[in-house]
């Protein structure tokens, strides 16, 4: 019953240093330095959302693409 205690002890303290050795704390931290950063990565991002859904197009168009996709196409053109 101890080795077994022992074991769990070691291995709590192990994941603990584990989490701390790596950087990571569990809270995902914003790098954003100012409001602007935060809006031109937000920008990028939705720019880089449509042209994969425009890649997905074919010859047909937006008759390709699947109803969510039609949906979510429509959504990020709109902003």
């Amino acid at each position: 019953m101890e080795a077994i205690l022992i074991i769990a002890a070691l291995a709590l303290i192990i994941y603990c240093f584990r989490k701390y050795s790596t950087g990571k704390s569990g809270v995902k931290s914003e790098k954003f330095t100012s409001i602007d950063d935060r809006f031109n990565a937000e920008r990028r991002a939705r720019e880089l959302e449509i042209d994969r859904l425009l890649d997905k197009m074919g010859s047909n168009g937006v008759a390709d693409l699947s109803e969510k996709d039609r949906r979510r196409l429509e959504e990020l053109s709109k902003k």
